[in-house]
């Protein structure tokens, strides 16, 4: 059962919220002896994850500090990228282009994860503490704990994984703050197409040189696989509210009409922007090289903000024009997507200075799908 509480007040104050602690835990130190108030948001069953997203990211930094939230969102078909990772090195670009998998960069470090419809994603969101950061097991003992009362023994692994009894990933945990406040999010792999995550991020070994942080893949298992009972999405994450909120009562937060309108800005404004989940890659570099019947070709690109900051065309093919510095220079800026490199390219004819190369060749040279 639930109560929807008006914005912007959340008069709950009354409903004790659980701990973010252990039960047998020592007692709070004087200066949090009353934990504040958690609240679950309520996402409205938003699968967008530009829309999700953008929603954690509105409440962290909107929402009345006096409370601490919880939001449950699922996605659809989507990879999420870590802050500080290189999309192009973490996605399977041909299986993603074929079935329109989006692709979101998140605010939080931590590896690139796949999201489905079998997958519920869960941020507690609270008062940034020193000793808050990096306490994965302070934010997921909750969730271990109800786990348990369903037959899932999960237990923390290394920083920031959850697994089975068998050593199997179920969750992947990170976090953000800013220097007021914080969030500790992850996923609960409960019924996730697992055939298609591991499509999805199968990356192919690629020529792309970078210094940015590349995930290290798992094994992994569905939370309804080792639980031993069968539920579905909905169902699990009522289990879940359920065991989190013990009182007769779930506080709600429901957001208004103009609360909506300024997350969907934050979504347009970042979230799904190339700008965002693509040049904000770190730089790297990329080399394509392949022979044709006009003969070899080797490009050597440096990728800055997500655009071409430098590029060098090799081969040894028979330009007419004995140079490729005019094609080098009209590329530099070019963002590194394929849309904008076709656009860059339409109207120009590449042939003259490739031995005979076609537009099409060249193009699928510069950015390989796979």
């Amino acid at each position: 059962m639930s109560s929807s509480l008006s914005a912007p007040e959340l008069s709950a104050p009354e409903l004790s919220a659980p701990e973010l602690s252990a039960p047998d835990a020592s007692p709070p130190s004087p200066d949090n002896a009353r934990a504040a108030p958690l609240v679950l948001i309520d996402n409205e069953g938003v699968t967008d994850p530009t829309l999700n997203l953008a929603l954690e990211e509105w409440t962290l930094r909107n929402l009345d500090p006096q409370y601490r939230y919880l939001l449950f969102y699922v996605n659809e078909p989507s990879i999420i990228i870590g802050r500080n990772q290189n999309t192009l090195e973490e996605i399977n670009r041909a299986y993603v282009a074929d079935r329109n998998v989006r692709v979101v960069r998140r605010m939080s470090g931590g590896g690139a994860v796949y999201h489905d419809e079998g997958n519920l994603n869960f941020s507690f969101m609270t008062d940034y503490k020193p000793d808050r950061l990096h306490s994965f097991n302070r934010f997921t003992r909750p969730l271990r704990r109800v786990l348990a009362s369903m037959g899932v023994e999960a237990q923390l692994e290394g920083r920031n994984d959850l697994v089975a009894g068998d050593g199997r990933k179920i969750s992947g945990n990170a976090q953000f703050s800013t220097p007021r406040r914080m969030f500790s999010h992850g996923t609960l792999m409960f019924n996730t197409d697992r055939k298609a995550l591991a499509r999805a991020l199968d990356v192919t070994p690629d020529k792309i040189d970078s210094k940015a942080h590349q995930s290290v893949r798992k094994r992994v298992a569905n939370i309804s696989e080792v639980g031993g009972r069968v539920y579905d999405v909905p169902t699990f994450r009522r289990l879940l509210v359920d065991g989190l909120f013990p009182q007769d009562e779930t506080p709600v937060y429901t957001l208004r009409g103009d609360e909506w309108d300024a997350v969907e800005a934050l979504a347009d404004e970042k979230y799904r922007r190339w700008t965002w989940n693509v040049g904000a890659s770190p730089p790297f570099d990329v080399r394509r090289r392949e022979r044709f019947e006009e003969g070899e070709v080797d490009v050597r690109m440096g990728i800055e903000d997500g655009t071409i900051d430098r590029i060098q065309i090799y081969g040894d093919f028979l330009g007419t024009w004995g140079t490729t510095a005019p094609l080098e220079h009209h590329l530099r800026g070019t963002p590194y997507a394929p849309e904008a490199l076709q656009a860059k390219l339409a109207g120009v004819d590449v042939s003259p200075l490739l031995g005979g190369l076609s537009n099409d060749d060249f193009l699928a040279l510069l950015y390989e799908k796979g």
